[in-house]
């Protein structure tokens, strides 16, 4: 593979943005070369939250809007992948089609292979690409699947849980990983039933757990039709001032480092020689992991 350009991938050569994306997703010899040569500071946006709630269509509407505000805009869409073949079971999102031809958005879509938070395990890497390609805002819409999200708060500088009136019992037993997560709570398909009562249940959760510098608004939205789009866009920005007044930043970039350390001390090993191991010895009768993995650490 060729190797990408940097200047091309600054000023968003989409050829060479996608070569250097691969090189990172699949871990290339040189992608630590590559990716130490690159800096950027765009605002990454997560969007996560049950499915059924409308996030590709949201994330559709918002990106839209910035668009008409002539914003550059990245798309990181990851999509749920198979245990055991890690491969990507949705692909591109069928509701983004309408952006793919628009010049001012590039849409990658990216198996989560297996992680259990919804992100794959190289996202830290393909984000710290797209920053460095000047894009003014940077989306990563998460597979949602319930509370091992939470992973994506340790990525995203703001963090929007998209919800429905319908899912009150399902936030109410997730109630305390959601809040922790959550920068922004969107109630999309808010012309449905109960819309208000739920919006108002979120808005005290979140009194609860504000700060001096921040109090999680609820904004109602109906992403179909783009109303409350231009509120949460509003409330993104305003969000985004209170990282420079508090901590948020040295703890996003902790977080990053550890996930990135963690990953490279784990480099050699492999689940697929473990199997086999593993297997070898059941068929011997009388298997104890704990001596197993003494065994393998000695």
């Amino acid at each position: 593979m060729l190797i990408p350009e940097l200047p091309k991938i600054q000023e968003g050569n989409e050829l060479h943005l996608a070569r250097a994306l691969s090189w990172v997703e699949n871990q290339h010899p040189q992608a630590l070369d590559l990716l130490k040569e690159m800096n950027g500071n765009t605002t990454v946006i997560g969007i996560t939250g049950p499915p059924g709630a409308g996030k590709s269509t949201l994330v559709n509407a918002l990106v839209s809007y910035w668009s008409n505000l002539n914003l550059k805009v990245a798309i990181l869409a990851v999509d749920p992948s198979s245990a055991f073949n890690f491969g990507s079971l949705l692909g591109d999102r069928l509701r983004m089609q309408s952006l793919f031809l628009n010049p001012n958005v590039f849409i990658r879509s990216v198996s989560s292979r297996g992680s259990l938070g919804g992100l794959s395990a190289s996202i830290i890497e393909m984000v710290e690409v797209l920053k460095f390609a000047h894009f003014d805002r940077i989306i990563i819409e998460t597979v949602g699947v319930g509370q091992s999200e939470v992973e994506i708060a340790g990525l995203a500088d703001t963090t929007i849980v998209v919800s429905v009136p319908e899912s009150g019992d399902e936030i109410q037993t997730l109630k305390s990983g959601i809040m922790e997560i959550a920068d922004i709570f969107v109630v999309n398909k808010s012309d449905r039933d109960g819309a208000a009562a739920f919006a108002t249940y979120l808005k005290k959760l979140s009194h609860v757990r504000a700060t001096e510098t921040w109090e999680c608004p609820v904004i109602l939205t109906q992403a179909m039709k783009g109303e409350g789009i231009s509120l949460l866009s509003e409330s993104i920005s305003k969000h985004q001032a209170t990282l420079l007044i508090n901590n948020r930043k040295t703890h996003l970039f902790a977080e990053k480092a550890y996930k990135i350390i963690q990953r490279n001390r784990m480099k050699d090993v492999s689940i697929n020689e473990l199997e086999k191991d593993i297997s070898e010895h059941l068929k011997k009768g009388n298997f104890n992991l704990f001596q197993y993995l003494e065994s393998r650490t000695a």
